[in-house]
């Protein structure tokens, strides 16, 4: 029987760690990356009804306007599918914009997978992975829905199976510039490519880091802040950062300790994992 509303968490993700190990011809940078998914992130409801068209809210108003991933997401499969939605979809937004932990690209993903499961059209992986690369470069992690090795430009991916841990994830409240990272003359783009990929969820480390810290004085502040309670790195090209902890409740032990000492900072506690929540709620919809 065909399901008229569905609610799915749309998966943050962190960058364990992010090498730049050279440029292409084209311009893009070449990259060796490991996602890895969060439980914790935007929640997206999506209802048929029987209004013409996409019909978005949000509890953001502000990021209602044509430009929005998840209009682009429902445009793309509409357009591949031949087939048109009338659908009512919720964006509870909780993920900060622009730090890094692929708020955006996770609900492009999730709204794709999402229309592909209510209207039955039976759109394959390798056409949504298709779909999903064509809206961004971290959306294909997404509709994978498993914690994966990544390199070329972020969308060879390799899935992987790793401790699931619990990260405390800041944000200074700072936007960066991610074009103006790339194109930066000081940023390190010749970290050596490496083929050992688990270990380095320990010991790599992110390229564009010391850049956004000297770049932006929130950013940097917050790693200061940090500093007392273990190692804290940039995920993406920022603004948030994280810190691995060894259990929920030293976890929330910190998470009330930077809260009260560094209100300018917002932080959240997620526990990492291997498959998507989102993909998860899906197969027990099928079942």
């Amino acid at each position: 029987m065909p399901v008229n509303s569905l609610t799915l968490i749309a998966p943050a993700k962190l960058n364990l760690f992010l090498h730049i190990i050279g440029r292409r011809p084209d311009g893009f940078h070449q990259l060796q990356t490991l996602f890895q998914l969060l439980d914790y992130g935007d929640e997206l409801t999506f209802t048929l009804d029987q209004n013409e068209g996409v019909v978005l809210t949000c509890s953001q108003p502000e990021l209602v306007n044509a430009d929005n991933l998840v209009i682009r997401a429902a445009q793309a499969l509409a357009a591949f599918s031949g087939q048109s939605f009338n659908v009512h979809i919720h964006l509870d937004k909780r993920l900060p914009l622009g730090g890094g932990i692929g708020g955006g690209s996770s609900d492009a993903a999730t709204t794709l997978l999402a229309l592909n499961h209510l209207y039955q059209l039976q759109v394959c992986a390798a056409d949504l992975l298709m779909l999903a690369a064509g809206l961004g470069a971290d959306v294909p992690v997404f509709v994978n829905g498993q914690t994966a090795w990544a390199e070329g430009i972020g969308d060879r991916l390799t899935p992987m199976s790793l401790p699931e841990r619990w990260y405390l994830v800041v944000f200074a409240q700072q936007h960066v510039a991610t074009p103006l990272l790339f194109a930066h003359p000081q940023l390190t783009r010749d970290t050596p490519a490496s083929t050992i990929r688990a270990a380095l969820a320990e010991t790599g480390h992110n390229d564009f880091e010391a850049l956004v810290r000297k770049l932006y004085p929130l950013i940097d502040r917050a790693f200061q802040a940090c500093q007392p309670y273990g190692h804290a790195r940039l995920t993406g090209t920022g603004a948030c950062l994280f810190l691995t902890l060894p259990s929920e409740r030293a976890g929330s032990n910190l998470l009330n300790r930077l809260t009260l000492d560094h209100p300018e900072l917002s932080v959240f506690l997620a526990k990492g994992v291997n498959h998507s929540p989102a993909l998860r709620r899906l197969r027990q919809q099928a079942d």
